[in-house]
């Protein structure tokens, strides 16, 4: 679940400081890359079950999806700097 939520809040955050399509494609895509790798990889070495990792992808996912709209709402508040 840390992965998860390090590595897409990152992407999620990063894709939304640039305003390049390509470039917040290439976050996206590599956050979400790392994290199925290190879901993948602890199913494969047996330390978690597959329902565990599906789990912290979904939470990770969650806490993601609230971090960018909570930045998405603070831009337009002009809490943070805006979109370019």
């Amino acid at each position: 679940m840390l992965s998860a939520v390090t590595y897409l809040t990152l992407g999620a955050l990063l894709a939304r400081a640039h305003s390049r399509k390509r470039l917040k494609a290439f976050f996206l895509l590599a956050a979400i890359s790392l994290t199925m790798l290190v879901g993948v990889s602890r199913v494969y070495l047996g330390v978690h079950w597959p329902t565990d990792v599906l789990a912290g992808w979904t939470a990770g996912a969650s806490w993601a999806i609230l971090c960018g709209l909570a930045a998405r709402w603070l831009q337009r508040r002009r809490t943070l700097e805006s979109e370019e």
